[in-house]
């Protein structure tokens, strides 16, 4: 069987060689579900799972955007690639020996683009890396490092590097190794000069930080200035590899981590990501010269199941850490906030108190969302004066109403009950459940407007909508499609008594699909079936069909049952229309071909009776 130009070979090595749980693994936190694997889709949004990966058949399927398919497909959807790139990645990945490459007239411009840029970017980090290391021009950002407690090891690790001084070094080597300087701007390696003679190095005189994708590939720099001037911090521009509000410094070495843990901790900068990276806190990643967005939230609720936000212990800091909470909670994502003393930032409080307790006392000991809110809400309150205490503690009661769970505002409310001794637990539990009526009274019962299945704040007022039944042929098609995806014997017997006689035209195109592919010596295997088809629409189908676990048996009666309720759809649909005919042949006073109309139906029948 052959893919276009893919051999047969390479497609046969990619499926054999990944397993989809590893692959999709990549991009979504996957859980074990009987014997299933579960997560959020990374397709559309949604705060409670629907993403179905199959490990059994090498499928995934999502209940509520009906995205579906096997790895390869997987890897086209989230990437946007390309059904021979998504080979090629999977391939390159498996390390797989082949001679196949995606021609450059079947890769789109932006592909092509992206192709050049990745290479640019990984040349050029090498560069700024050698120069730190290897140069005089690098020893003063070296010597920084080194008097900021970098190791030399971190510095390996995190591809650190060094711009020089001079303004066009980047832009010659480039031109000389014949990259595009045009697309080298469009990418934000280089800058064209003001009066349009040429072009200029983006980065100079700094200490870089190589950015990179979920993959690793660097796409974009951090730069930090040695001398004096502004702006301290720099980053490349967004370009078509690069945008800030979705990218994360050190994702892609914290992935492991992430995935262990489940946790995520969030940092403001390159400097305290590294070091709290040497002090054992591997799961760290940070945002780049932006704050958190919604899109930085969504990435990070499908691969973690809690952040710990780390920002600086500044008012700045803070300002931001109680902005990221509506955004994680918002996400559906469980926020805890660390503080750092003293206005010090996560780099500061390392180097003064050391590893240890930089993790026991600041990352384990992080307060919950909800207690951060209620001491960042103290400050705005006079507690010298009972007046004071009284509306500091109404406005803490009033966040607590707002927890779901009753343990927890019964804890937060001896807390408060313990520090503030005038007022008893029973006086301040008794407000809470007014503020929590109100809290409920006010609340949409829905989490998710636009996705009407996928609402799970229901609290019991809406009733959940039952699936329309299927007609009877329309079930006995999936079933069997669902049989012969999994059995060649039975598609033969299928193939022989129906062929392409299937009522629904996507049933007969999967059903002519797979004749083929058993036709081409193939074994049962819904994967590589799933390859074959190449077909966003008829891939969803299959997919479906394949994970919804519709199979009722598949003994020779049961087979040749749906069969039979196949072939009745069109002679009953054909009597119904007839019935029509008659009927309307006896309201015009058509007496004959009402009495024609009868003979055929009755015909029409018998041969239902023969089916």
């Amino acid at each position: 069987m052959s893919y276009g130009r893919i051999p047969d070979e390479v497609i046969e090595g990619v499926l054999k060689h990944h397993d989809i749980v590893d692959v999709v693994g990549k991009y979504v936190h996957l859980t074990k579900q009987g014997q299933r694997m579960t997560g959020l889709c990374p397709f559309h949004s949604e705060k409670s799972p629907s993403f179905s990966v199959n490990p059994g058949n090498q499928l995934y399927y999502c209940f509520g955007c009906k995205a579906s398919g096997n790895l390869i497909r997987f890897v086209m959807e989230i990437e946007g690639y390309t059904f021979p790139e998504a080979v090629m990645q999977l391939a390159e990945e498996a390390q797989l020996d082949y001679e196949w490459e995606v021609p450059d007239e079947a890769k789109s411009k932006d592909q092509q683009e992206k192709s050049i840029l990745y290479q640019a970017y990984e040349f050029t980090a090498k560069l700024y890396h050698h120069i730190l290391l290897n140069t005089e021009q690098g020893k003063p950002a070296l010597e920084y490092l080194r008097s900021r407690g970098v190791t030399d090891k971190w510095i390996e690790q995190f591809q650190l590097g060094y711009a020089p001084t001079m303004w066009d070094r980047l832009v010659q080597l480039l031109e000389k190794r014949e990259y595009p300087l045009p697309l080298m701007e469009k990418g934000g390696l280089i800058s064209a000069k003001s009066d349009g003679t040429g072009y200029l190095d983006k980065f100079r005189d700094r200490v870089i930080f190589p950015i990179h994708d979920p993959k690793g590939r660097v796409i974009a720099f951090g730069g930090r200035l040695m001398g004096e001037g502004q702006p301290k911090y720099l980053n490349s521009p967004e370009t078509i590899l690069f945008n800030k509000s979705r990218s994360l410094f050190n994702y892609h070495r914290a992935r492991p981590a992430i995935r262990k843990s489940g946790q995520v901790v969030l940092f403001e900068g390159y400097m305290d990501t590294l070091k709290a990276w040497g002090a054992g806190i591997e799961n760290g990643v940070a945002t780049m010269g932006t704050s958190l967005t919604e899109d930085h939230a969504d990435f990070i609720r499908r691969h973690a199941d809690q952040v710990i936000v780390c920002y600086d212990g500044d008012q700045a800091g803070q300002n931001a850490a109680y902005k990221s909470i509506g955004i994680l909670n918002k996400a559906g994502i469980p926020a805890g906030i660390a503080l750092l003393p003293d206005g010090m930032d996560p780099d500061e409080y390392i180097g003064r108190y050391g590893a240890s307790r930089f993790r026991k006392e600041i990352i384990e000991g992080a307060l919950t969302s909800v207690q951060y809110k209620i001491r960042y809400a103290r400050r705005n309150f006079n507690l010298n004066n009972e007046t004071g205490i009284r509306t500091y503690i109404e406005t803490a009661v009033k966040i607590i109403a707002e927890v779901n769970s009753p343990l927890e505002r019964e804890q937060y409310v001896k807390e408060l009950a313990r520090e503030f001794q005038e007022y008893e637990f029973e006086t301040i539990n008794q407000q809470l459940n007014t503020y929590r009526q109100e809290y409920l009274n006010k609340r949409d019962i829905r989490d998710n407007k636009d996705k009407s299945w996928n609402n799970v704040m229901n609290n019991g007022k809406g009733r959940e909508k039952k699936p329309s039944l299927l007609p009877r042929y329309h079930t006995a098609e999936i079933q069997l499609l669902a049989v012969m995806m999994h059995d060649r014997e039975v598609a033969e017997h299928v193939r022989q008594q129906l062929g392409e006689q299937f009522n629904i035209e996507t049933h007969a195109a999967l059903a002519a699909y797979l004749y083929a592919f058993y036709a081409q010596g193939n074994e049962p295997d819904a994967s590589r079936y799933l390859a074959a088809l190449q077909d966003e629409r008829l891939e969803s189908a299959a997919g479906q069909i394949l994970m919804t676990d519709t199979v009722q048996g598949t003994n020779p009666q049961v087979i040749d049952d749906y069969i039979r309720e196949i072939k009745k759809h069109p002679q009953l649909e054909a009597i119904k229309h007839k019935k029509e005919e008659m009927i309307r042949a006896e309201r015009a006073g058509e007496i004959a071909l009402a009495a024609q109309m009868a003979s055929e139906i009755l015909t029409l029948e018998r041969q239902l009776k023969a089916l």
